[in-house]
């Protein structure tokens, strides 16, 4: 994990400083968030909405730096700004769709409609990408929850490789450190 880290990032995030008291869980979990992302035939980009809209949502500075700067590395960080201030205005149709949908899972999955389900089906999506889609929100929230509650601080040498745009834009969640 930490070797990983230093590759990505140049530094061990205080991510995995947790995570390491149960790194098999760490990867089991991430094998199961690839395994369901893989299915859904989605590129980088996309999933990188579908964490953005998911970590805003919740509230989890962390992840929401994390993946800002992971998604600015591939589109110099406008629509992971927009996407974090929970403006989709400039995203694909498609795209809105998934991030709208993410959102509504994370705030309150039983007001799911099957109007919503049919929304992300005129968007494109089939009903196993939408299924995969779900999933894999579904368990980047159960990610995001062991890191908030058990207090991960985004790392302040993260914050500074984030974009402007992105770190302003993340104004919950816990302060850096």
């Amino acid at each position: 994990m930490f070797d990983e880290d230093i590759d990505d990032f140049g530094f061990v995030m205080n991510v995995s400083r947790l995570w390491a008291h149960q790194p098999e869980t760490a990867n089991h979990l991430f094998d199961v968030m690839s395994e369901a992302f893989r299915v859904s035939g989605l590129d980088f980009r996309h999933r990188g909405l579908l964490v953005l809209a998911t970590a805003s949502s919740l509230g989890d500075s962390y992840c929401s730096l994390a993946w800002g700067y992971k998604l600015a590395r591939v589109d110099a960080g406008e629509s992971a700004a927009a996407v974090l201030r929970g403006n989709d205005a400039d995203l694909a149709p498609a795209e809105e769709a998934m991030v709208t949908w993410a959102r509504k899972v994370v705030q309150d999955p039983n007001s799911t409609t099957p109007d919503d389900v049919q929304r992300l089906r005129d968007a494109g999506f089939t009903d196993s990408q939408i299924f995969a889609i779900t999933t894999f929100v579904a368990l980047r929230m159960a990610f995001s929850t062991v890191n908030d509650s058990l207090g991960a601080r985004p790392d302040t040498d993260l914050v500074s490789l984030v974009p402007a745009a992105i770190s302003e834009s993340v104004t919950y969640g816990r302060e850096p450190g």
